[in-house]
């Protein structure tokens, strides 16, 4: 069973205290780290008035990498059932020999 750990995250200078599983930890505090760099990065690039249109640029960087690793996955996938199948075609029409 694993074990909470209380940890305090911070995100655009605020603190989220959170009770996790000590396996959630790390990918917890890095992704914070990721966050604020992205921050940081989107103010000194744009003129932005407001930290939740910051926050929101940075959740739509964020949810638009996932889409397009999605993406790439399934047309990988595709990719890889084809190979497969001309593999069985062939392994198909050598035994049928």
């Amino acid at each position: 069973m694993d074990e909470k750990l209380k940890i305090k995250i911070s995100i655009a200078d605020r603190v989220y205290p959170l009770t996790v599983d000590m396996s959630q930890e790390e990918g917890l505090r890095s992704a914070s780290k990721k966050i604020d760099l992205m921050i940081k990065q989107f103010e000194e690039n744009y003129a932005v008035r407001d930290k939740q249109d910051v926050l929101a640029m940075c959740a739509l960087q964020f949810a638009s990498q996932l889409e397009q690793k999605q993406i790439d996955s399934s047309t990988d996938n595709v990719e890889a059932n084809e190979r497969l199948k001309k593999i069985n075609d062939l392994l198909a029409s050598y035994l049928d020999k």
